[in-house]
């Protein structure tokens, strides 16, 4: 199989962007798993609270790069909190903290009774860009610096991960770990009707991922993150 980088070299360049990065399509006849029409409505509700959600308070945290968290469609901030504000979830978790921008999102909305843990093995302080700062965080928001990848550090969690209404899951695109967090949470059974929310479904490495999922699932690109935004339905009740 041709690697992405690669292909890059072998075909000409398509398009003119700052970013470009290779992907494929598939056929949906065969694709089993399919959105539910529960699904579906709760996409198109959190994509109808996105276009009212305001960022700005996010975007003053960007220390460099473009205002990320005020584009939108073409990137997924403004869809998380959507998703936030209309599912109004009392447990939020996310696998993958890196500058906290997303993890700022996902807080925006949450009910005062709810609660936001970001996993990370590394700790958000040691992120030279990172938008979070110490007062963002206490009871309500927190960090954890284990790797989900693992079991053990998920069997550690097992109360608080079982306990979540939406999991938000943007980490290596590896290929890999992203198998191995499905394969852990379908371990210890998460909740019927969780939202778990994958970033960057359709980068090379992302496309295996996203394909084998067996859950209700959706492709909602083109309201989220230009390199993929898929949405799950877990344990469809």
């Amino acid at each position: 199989m041709l690697k992405p980088k690669l292909l890059k070299q072998l075909l000409p360049k398509p398009l003119k962007a700052e970013q470009v990065e290779v992907s494929m399509v598939a056929s949906m006849h065969d694709e089993s798993a399919v959105p539910t029409p529960w699904l579906l409505d709760v996409c198109l509700r959190a994509a109808e609270e996105a276009r009212t959600v305001k960022m700005d308070d996010v975007s003053q945290r960007i220390k460099d790069g473009p205002d990320y968290p005020g584009i939108w469609p073409g990137e997924h901030y403004k869809l998380l909190a959507g998703f936030v504000k209309y599912l109004k979830p009392e447990v939020v978790i996310e696998i993958g903290t890196f500058r906290g921008i997303g993890t700022l999102a996902l807080a925006k909305y949450l009910p005062e009774t709810g609660m936001i843990a970001t996993f990370d093995p590394v700790p958000w302080d040691n992120v030279s860009t990172t938008a979070l700062s110490k007062s963002d965080f206490s009871d309500k928001f927190v960090q954890f610096n284990d790797d989900l990848a693992e079991m053990h550090a998920v069997e550690k969690h097992r109360s608080l991960l079982r306990s979540a209404d939406i999991f938000f899951i943007d980490a290596a695109k590896d290929g890999v770990m992203e198998h191995r967090f499905i394969k852990n949470l379908k371990a210890i059974g998460l909740k019927a009707n969780t939202v778990v929310i994958f970033d960057d479904i359709r980068l090379w490495n992302m496309l295996d991922v996203w394909r084998t999922i067996d859950f209700p699932k959706l492709d909602l690109t083109s309201f989220g993150h230009w390199s993929g935004t898929g949405v799950v339905q877990w344990n469809p009740s």
